[in-house]
């Protein structure tokens, strides 16, 4: 067994450089998204997801997953701080490859920006789940009506890009458009 393919960083907010976070924010705004289950794939250190969810009033419940130790120590640093975070905002350390779709709600709304970012030769190693894989569980847990978010900036979109035709067709998938750099499909 290998050890856990886990990121070994952290990510400061740097809208400049990845933009993401900050868009999908804007994008659950302005779709008026609220009372919805999420699940967001790649917290950052900057966790501005559940922060901003704390100070609007969308009511939204937000799960998100992280594979870096600093940014899991981070999210524990800021709801200590502001224990109104975590109300709706969870944040746990995993590897997304290794996610078990029994331990996981149905989602109104999926973010997968990191899609193919992470997978290596550990994953093989561990006998986890592919990039394709991922993406058809979250599918699994995305309510009918759902959305489902890609940034394609990411520097694997090109990559990810290529399993979303197939993915479309099969999954049921109805391609929205776009809001900025986010990609954004609904589940019919």
């Amino acid at each position: 067994m290998a050890k856990m393919n886990f990121y070994d960083d952290t990510w400061d907010l740097r809208v400049e450089v990845c933009p993401c976070d900050v868009q999908f924010v804007d994008w659950l705004e302005k779709s008026r998204i609220h009372n919805s289950n999420i699940f967001h794939f790649g917290s950052g250190s900057h966790h501005i997801i559940g922060v901003r969810n704390a100070e609007g009033n969308s009511g939204n419940h937000i799960l998100s997953i992280t594979a870096s130790p600093g940014e899991y120590d981070a999210f524990v640093k800021l709801v200590i701080e502001r224990p109104e975070v975590e109300r709706n905002y969870k944040c746990i350390f995993g590897d997304i490859y290794q996610l078990d779709d029994r331990l996981l709600p149905e989602f109104d709304v999926v973010t997968l920006f990191h899609l193919c970012e992470f997978y290596d030769e550990r994953n093989v190693a561990n006998n986890t789940l592919t990039d394709r894989q991922v993406l058809d569980l979250l599918t699994a847990k995305t309510r009918r009506g759902g959305y489902i978010l890609f940034y394609t900036k990411s520097f694997a979109f090109n990559t990810a890009e290529k399993l979303l035709p197939a993915w479309e067709k099969e999954a049921g998938m109805e391609r929205v458009g776009m809001h900025d750099l986010l990609l954004v499909y609904r589940k019919k």
